[in-house]
């Protein structure tokens, strides 16, 4: 037996925040570990000690395990929490945390290396009798084994992860499928399955002690999933007969009887149509959806993986009984109407209500930056009711009225994804957003012409009341000629709809709409306008960010960028260029790529990775590289210029960049 005093988490973000949380209800001291990046983040100012990891990138700090080793040890640790990603899976990681003399809150290491490697991992879980998809072999795959899906054997999160649908394609996408996984996980092993068509993804939680005590606690739906990454997950997974849900629990108490498994782990399955099972993997290690399984069954899975790891038996033979439903989503800043790029910048508010059965993991808060560095999420909200029913309604009404100002965000997405019909219905499968993405993103009915002019009226206030510094040129006409319109004009973001509001400021100083019937403004200040449109009445909170105006109502919110009258020419950009869709950095070139070069249409010229996306900026036609303003390290802003083409005019253009995958 032993006893925990001083826990160092070797993670980032909400996940050691989680950590923390628990820590602190058990008295436990909390160190975090950060690059410089984040030195400022939410985990370092919660945390009672925090010790840096110098440098940015992932690979010089929080994949370092000898730096996390080290600053465990100065800073009187006596215990090592991996949280999940990073380090979490890394046998070598958790084998030296040991051999420092550290408690090692994870499984053991020879757990680890066995479910490592996917196909190692199949070969184990069949002599357990655990289900399986037979294995193909791509050198003789043959049309009849189509569609495929090839997978990186270490590692996951969607990197190294292809589906072939044409035989034709399997070499090159084999190539590809292997160069990105040993450029993320250094192990370019890839092998080839049958790809489950609208299969669900279903998984276990299991806890195990080190007296042959194992929980399964339950199942997880967790299909939606954008580029093999989870969006919203739920548990219990809905509409399992109870024989396969008997079946699906048995599997994973086996799976992790066969590694003489201790402390938390997840046994995923794909099943099929036709209600077939088959063993994905497992991950040796906690998961970002342990929230709903936690709020389902009343338990602490952190600090049950602090008990085992101290030595402890699990509280009782058999988990607690179930109770309710739970769903989590994943609020992640990223534009899905834009092939999911992320994005960066000031967080400004980030609000999410709080009330009975809600619940925030978060590692940002209002005033945060979000990086290009690491993954997007900026919280998980989980939301725990008596049926799926009230829990899917409790999520989705807490989703809606969160304020959530600065980069655009998958909230509208989520929100929608709630209330989608095959959703509500339970209708679920790893292919939901292949089909219903456009219409998810399209806009919705709301009405962002009376935001903008909610918008309107509150500028005109500030101007009048505060004065705007250098902007009152824009508005102060007004003033000499009071009873005259006035113009403003805005863009909606993302869309980029504009919007152009005609105003007037009477004698009595509120500002009014020119030329709107039905309207009539009830109250009017530079943060917060009250309107009634044909005897309805609607209030409307605004916050600002310089040329930005985020707007919300009951049911919607809005982001616009206030415009100039007169467009600005140094804004245009010559025909050719090629932009930057998102901040990252430059990780590659085409080979032989210079100035003067010929390139054809498609052809991939410039790769660009954030926050573990990768995007291949293609040429638009075919033509010559007149210019090149990027190279390999270069940290770019979205919208830089990377290059110019000078197409020939008989070409077909091609779209510009194109989205690799996400982990």
């Amino acid at each position: 037996m032993t006893t925990i005093t001083t826990l160092l988490v070797a993670n980032r973000g909400e996940i050691a925040c989680r950590i923390f949380r628990t820590c602190r209800d058990l008295g436990i001291t909390t160190v975090a570990v950060y690059s410089d990046a984040d030195a400022d983040a939410l985990h370092v100012r919660e945390a009672d000690l925090a010790v840096r990891l110098p440098g940015a990138a992932p690979a010089d700090t929080y994949l370092r395990g000898d730096l996390v080793v080290a600053a465990a040890l100065a800073a009187g640790a006596d215990a090592v929490h991996p949280g999940y990603g990073f380090l979490s899976e890394n046998a070598a990681f958790a084998a030296a945390v040991q051999d420092a003399g550290l408690t090692w809150v994870g499984p053991p290491v020879k757990a680890i290396e066995l479910m490592a490697s996917k196909t190692r991992a199949k070969e184990l879980m069949a002599g357990a009798g655990v289900p399986l998809l037979a294995p193909v072999d791509p050198a003789t795959a043959a049309a009849d084994d189509l569609p495929l899906l090839l997978k990186a054997a270490s590692g996951g999160g969607g990197r190294g992860m292809r589906i072939v649908r044409e035989l034709a394609a399997l070499p090159s996408e084999l190539l590809a499928a292997a160069a990105e996984a040993a450029s993320a996980f250094g192990d370019g092993e890839v092998f080839a399955e049958p790809y489950v068509e609208r299969g669900r993804h279903v998984e276990v939680q299991v806890m195990a002690d080190a007296y042959d005590t194992v929980w399964a606690l339950g199942t997880r739906d967790c299909s939606l999933q954008r580029r093999h990454q989870k969006v919203i997950e739920e548990a219990p997974a809905p509409g399992l007969e109870d024989a396969l849900r008997t079946r699906l629990h048995d599997a994973a108490v086996a799976a992790a009887r066969a590694v003489g498994y201790r402390g938390a782990g997840t046994v995923e399955f794909l099943v099929s149509a036709e209600g077939r099972p088959y063993f994905l993997e497992m991950n040796t290690r906690l998961q970002v959806e342990h929230p709903v399984t936690e709020a389902v069954f009343g338990v602490d899975l952190v600090a049950l993986q602090l008990r085992v790891a101290e030595g402890e038996p699990l509280p009782a033979p058999a988990p607690p009984s179930a109770s309710g439903h739970a769903v989590e989503a994943r609020l992640y800043a990223e534009d899905p109407a834009r092939d999911w790029q992320p994005q960066t910048g000031a967080l400004l508010t980030l609000e999410v209500p709080d009330g009975p059965g809600l619940r925030l993991d978060t590692g940002y808060v209002g005033g945060d930056t979000i990086g290009v560095h690491y993954d997007p999420m900026l919280a998980k909200v989980i939301a725990h009711a008596s049926t799926r029913t009230e829990a899917v309604r409790l999520l989705a009404g807490a989703l809606e009225r969160a304020r959530i100002h600065g980069p655009v965000t998958n909230r509208a997405l989520l929100v929608r994804s709630l209330r989608h019909p095959d959703f509500v219905a339970a209708r679920l499968d790893t292919g939901f957003y292949d089909r219903h993405l456009a219409d998810l993103t399209t806009p919705g009915p709301g009405d962002p012409a009376t935001a903008a002019l909610a918008a309107t009226l509150a500028e005109a206030v500030r101007a009048t009341t505060y004065g705007t510094g250098p902007a009152p040129t824009r508005f102060g006409a007004w003033r000499n000629v009071p009873s005259q319109p006035q113009v403003k004009r805005y863009r909606s973001e993302p869309d980029g709809t504009e919007h152009e509001i005609a105003y007037r400021t009477p004698r009595t100083g509120t500002p009014e709409p020119y030329d709107a019937p039905g309207v009539r403004v009830l109250a009017a200040t530079p943060d917060r306008v009250t309107l009634e449109l044909d005897g309805m009445t609607r209030r409307f909170s605004l916050t600002r960010d310089r040329d930005r105006v985020y707007v919300d109502t009951a049911g919607a919110s809005y982001t616009f960028t206030a415009l100039p009258r007169f467009t600005d020419p140094a804004t245009q950009t010559d025909p050719g260029s090629l932009l930057a869709p998102m901040p990252g950095t430059v990780v590659r070139l085409a080979e032989g790529l210079t100035a003067g070069a010929a390139v054809e249409a498609g052809q991939p010229l410039i790769w660009l990775e954030a926050m573990k996306m990768e995007h291949r900026i293609l040429a638009p036609a075919s033509g010559t590289l007149t210019a090149l303003h990027a190279a390999p390290g270069d940290q770019v802003e979205v919208g830089a210029l990377l290059a110019v083409v000078q197409e020939d005019l008989d070409a077909t253009p091609v779209p510009a960049s194109v989205p690799e995958e996400t982990a």
